[in-house]
């Protein structure tokens, strides 16, 4: 009796050691972590701007998405960044996009942006070169998915038009974004002083990557191309859809409108007339890369 009581308390379970609680978290792209445990929301958001840790050279796939007014799905991160630059006068402010904020304010603002925070009173200039540092440090350009023979082949506004139309759903919303962004500070050249291709010029190099710096540098060219014509287009079309909508008493003023925009969409199908020499050496001057892929060196100029 002895030995069988013994070996029965032998069997006992005792309690359990070495607990673990699984929480099943998933991340959605467009309202963030889900089922978060509470615990965690302090540190982590729950609708954090990516499932990284930054929100800098990490594919698209892994970040909060938002649509925009034009219905481009973009990371929430941009549309941030686009409000606050704008809303501090960033579009009236001479060189924007060209000039480099400061260094260290950068740092700052970058660790906060990982948290979906943008701080308030940040310099527009740095605010537009994180912008353009975000495009940059992609693991992957915005353009590299286009055949990029095709894309050196193109000589008109039709031929950029047809060949963007090959980017995938994704780089095209952000391409869109982005030349509609240039097409809001063109509009205010009169003060910022920044044209479609001076625009185009600081833009180019951020939307690709090539490893050898000979073939970026030609290609950045005409990805310059293509940024300017695509900014030039979007510009006549807003022109057009304002006099649409807009009453007008005088009908031969809004005639002559629609012909002037005819006129102008004959002009830029044929071929662009640009010294390319001229500009390559201009994209030269402002894309100095030091290993074939860091196009980020531009050199900050008092206003």
């Amino acid at each position: 009796m002895a030995d069988q009581a013994n070996n029965q308390q032998a069997m006992d379970i005792g309690p359990p050691t070495n607990i673990c609680h699984v929480a099943h978290v998933t991340y959605d792209r467009f309202d963030g972590f889900l089922g978060l445990p509470s615990e965690f929301e302090p540190d982590v958001p729950k609708k954090a701007p990516s499932a990284s840790a930054t929100v800098f050279g990490v594919s698209t796939e892994s970040m909060q998405l938002s649509y925009d007014s034009r219905g481009n799905c973009v990371p929430i991160i941009l549309s941030l960044l686009q409000r606050r630059l704008y809303d501090q006068g960033g579009l009236k402010v001479e060189g924007i996009f060209r000039i480099t904020g400061d260094n260290s304010e950068e740092e700052f603002v970058r660790e906060e942006l990982n948290k979906g925070v943008v701080p308030e009173g940040i310099d527009v200039h740095c605010l537009s070169g994180l912008i353009k540092a975000w495009f940059r440090e992609l693991p992957r350009g915005i353009l590299d998915s286009l055949p990029s023979e095709q894309v050196m082949q193109c000589e008109s506004e039709e031929d950029f038009v047809k060949v963007v139309r090959l980017l995938p759903q994704a780089e095209a919303s952000l391409l869109n974004w982005a030349v509609n962004l240039m097409a809001d500070i063109v509009e205010y050249e009169d003060v910022n002083k920044m044209t479609t291709r001076n625009l185009a010029l600081v833009f180019a190099p951020n939307m690709s990557k090539m490893a050898d710096p000979l073939t970026a540098l030609m290609y950045a060219v005409q990805v310059m191309h293509l940024l300017k014509n695509l900014t030039e287009k979007t510009l006549r079309e807003r022109k057009v859809a304002s006099t649409q909508i807009v009453p007008c008493d005088d009908s031969e003023a809004e005639v002559g409108d629609v012909e002037e925009y005819n006129q102008q969409e004959k002009e830029h199908k044929g071929v662009d007339d640009v010294n390319k020499e001229e500009e390559t050496m201009k994209v030269e001057d402002e894309v100095k890369p030091s290993n074939g892929l860091d196009f980020d060196k531009e050199k900050k100029q008092k206003t």
